[in-house]
């Protein structure tokens, strides 16, 4: 037998690279559109639920851009596409938290002044603001004229945080989200976070 010559076998490995991640993002955004919590529920709440599934999925790309996991996007188109995903993240968590708040005033501002009894809705709010952060940082990157290192590390701190809070929140609620499809995108959130620190080496220490 003859072998497949290199430039399939990559473009074979190119296309289920990006079936996975298609799948990975729609099977949890579909699941939830079928859950049975969704019946006799206003649009504004079903609104605000789809934001924050939306919000997950977008998590997943956002490291897999940053560490260039992605075949077919060069660095530079890979690092455009995480500043216009990570605007699109910022939307969606403003959608999920403005339509909770048309749904219930009382519960989100107890969850912003962070006196919820709820411990998903700490998470939450603490997701938010680092995704705020980060996004802020991002847009005044040049002005504040931070040393390169210094300014990835803060970004990256932020992006923790936002993932993490974000996870948890997820796990935490029982919602519209279906149980194992929300674990396992939780499960790929992090393991891809993980994989693009760990590829970035920001935090390596260099030596003179």
């Amino acid at each position: 037998m003859s072998e497949l010559p290199a430039d399939r076998i990559s473009r074979t490995r190119a296309a289920l690279i990006w079936a996975a991640l298609v799948i990975a993002i729609l099977v949890p955004i579909t699941a939830a559109g079928l859950s049975p919590l969704l019946a006799w529920r206003q649009p504004v709440y079903i609104i605000a639920g789809f934001a924050g599934v939306i919000a997950m999925a977008l998590l997943l790309l956002q490291p897999l851009l940053a560490g260039g996991r992605l075949p077919g996007l060069t660095a530079t188109r890979g690092r455009r596409w995480h500043r216009w995903v990570g605007g699109l993240l910022v939307a969606a968590v403003v959608i999920h938290v403005g339509a909770l708040w048309i749904t219930s005033p009382p519960d989100v501002v107890d969850a912003l002044l962070l006196r919820s009894p709820t411990p998903f809705s700490v998470w939450g709010v603490t997701a938010m603001w680092a995704v705020f952060a980060a996004a802020l940082l991002a847009t005044l990157r040049h002005r504040l004229r931070l040393r390169p290192r210094i300014w990835r590390r803060a970004h990256t701190s932020l992006a923790m945080v936002t993932v993490i809070g974000s996870v948890v929140h997820a796990l935490l609620i029982e919602g519209t989200m279906e149980t194992v499809s929300k674990w396992a995108l939780c499960a790929l959130v992090l393991a891809a976070t993980v994989k693009a620190l760990v590829d970035l080496k920001v935090w390596a220490v260099r030596r003179r």
